[in-house]
């Protein structure tokens, strides 16, 4: 069970090299949509198995509690059948008292086992379903960023139909593609606020002159 987190997270890793690898994908949102649905899908599994670990540790603990009840059962028998002098009964209650304490042993090792690997699940859990936020909100990010990309992309179609058109392969070709429109937008800004500064001091410059 330890290793059970491992596989899965190595399961997911393969399944979104695969999915970011189909070269006919060509719309990284629907790949992320995707990959997000395949996590949610594996950690609700994986919370299926961290309820079955929860509930093998419960019937541990039911078969120490009827143990360790025996146990003393047996010991009242060894000390009844030894009064009686019945020592037969006595040898065999006895006999039951050593093989329910060696349980009882077994089964208290079992439980401090079970219950280090189910704190250990409940934590890889707990960061699996922290980490499918994280996706979300990176979801959102580039949904707002694709948004932005397109319309500008729509716009600059018309603008300027000599641009060629853009074709996004990859999950990390929009994210560049983003990052790019971004600076242009940035610095075409910049520019745009340089000219309106040097018309107004051309303005000025003009009016200096006129009641001169």
């Amino acid at each position: 069970m330890t290793s059970l987190l491992n596989r899965l997270k190595y399961s997911i890793e393969a399944d979104l090299h695969k999915l970011f690898d189909k070269k006919e994908e060509k719309n990284p949102i629907a790949m992320l949509n995707q990959y997000i649905r395949e996590a949610e899908r594996q950690t609700e599994q994986t919370g299926k198995w961290l309820e079955r670990q929860g509930n093998l540790k419960q019937e541990l603990e039911k078969e120490l509690t009827e143990t360790l009840q025996m146990v003393e059962k047996r010991k009242n028998q060894v000390e009844l059948a030894t009064t009686s002098g019945e020592e037969d009964l006595a040898a065999f209650a006895l006999a039951e008292v050593n093989a329910y304490e060696e349980r009882a042993t077994v089964l208290q090792n079992s439980i401090h086992q079970t219950t280090e690997e189910l704190f250990g699940l409940e934590r890889k859990y707990e960061e699996m379903k922290h980490k499918i936020k994280d996706m979300k909100v990176r979801q959102l990010q580039l949904m707002g960023k694709e948004n932005v990309t397109r319309a500008h992309h729509q716009m600059d179609r018309i603008l300027q139909p000599e641009q060629k058109e853009k074709n996004f392969g990859t999950f990390q070709d929009m994210e560049q593609y983003i990052e790019r429109l971004g600076q242009k937008i940035e610095k075409e800004h910049e520019i745009t606020s340089m000219e309106q500064r040097l018309e107004m001091l051309e303005k000025n410059a003009q009016k200096k002159e006129e009641i001169v």
